[in-house]
């Protein structure tokens, strides 16, 4: 599933092509994703200028000049294309396609159909059942080493779990979570109530380095993501942890075929990789 690195990258590049930018004609080419389109979807559309692209968590916002906005969730395999050429025909999993004023369409693909669609009034997002609770933004302003301890206090789960309770802190994922346990020095399975002052700060850095350098990079490419203008993202060449099992961490002074390396554990059904010399 894209995480927050993916999604911030598809929306700065939606930003680039169709923020300013007014809708001439919409498609919709089947009645749902994971969930209903929204009714009329294509008529309330049509004629709104979008005045604003951003993210919230893993979701793709965009404000349109009648206050409403389109909320978008990627899934495990949905991605945006953009098409300047009208003419050509429509892929099999193109299940919307948006059409600016300057011709160009935007177009989401989704083979498996687990994203999502839906329409909101702007002044009640935040009350929407999908943000209802939702924690702070990992990049923004209000998410520093007090916020987080205040949210890990009392938490008798593990930390990788916390970290992936949407309403501790919103949009990260398992890639992200591992990579940024590793840069702080912390086990994913310590306790989450004991990540507290110099732990926690230690945390958030992280977490801010991680997610601003995947960013940079495009995100990672798993499975098969890809950016809105069909490039690949690189940040995947760059992991210390997630996904090298048996190999040694960045700096490792350890005789690898003696500790094994990298480890892998299950926690809450998903893959988890540290290094247990380094972190604890």
């Amino acid at each position: 599933m894209p995480e927050l690195p993916e999604v911030e990258t598809v929306a700065r590049g939606l930003s680039s092509t169709l923020e300013g930018r007014t809708i001439v004609k919409v498609r919709q080419n089947r009645a749902d994703l994971r969930v209903p389109f929204p009714e009329n979807l294509p008529k309330r559309l049509t004629g709104r200028r979008v005045t604003h692209i951003g993210r919230r968590a893993k979701y793709i916002l965009i404000t349109l000049d009648d206050g409403n906005i389109l909320i978008v969730h990627l899934g495990m395999s949905g991605r945006f294309m953009f098409r300047h050429d009208p003419s050509l025909p429509l892929l099999a999993h193109d299940h919307l396609v948006i059409t600016a004023d300057d011709g160009v369409d935007h177009v989401l693909n989704d083979p498996r159909r687990f994203g999502l669609v839906a329409l909101v009034e702007g002044a009640k997002l935040d009350q929407h059942k999908l943000f209802a609770g939702m924690g702070p933004e990992p990049l923004g302003n209000a998410f520093d080493g007090p916020t987080l301890a205040d949210r890990l206090a009392g938490k008798n789960t593990p930390i990788k779990a916390a970290l992936l309770d949407q309403r501790v802190v919103a949009g990260l994922g398992n890639i992200y979570v591992c990579e940024a346990l590793f840069h702080s020095g912390i086990s994913p399975l310590r306790l989450a109530r004991t990540v507290q002052g110099q732990r926690a700060e230690r945390l958030v850095q992280a977490i801010r380095q991680v997610l601003n350098a995947a960013i940079a990079a495009g995100g990672s490419t798993l499975r098969d993501f890809m950016h809105h203008d069909g490039e690949l993202g690189y940040f995947q060449h760059s992991f210390s942890v997630y996904d090298r099992e048996g190999k040694p961490c960045p700096g490792c002074t350890c005789d690898v075929a003696k500790t094994g390396g990298i480890a892998r554990i299950v926690q809450s059904g998903r893959s988890t990789f540290y290094c247990p010399r380094k972190q604890r």
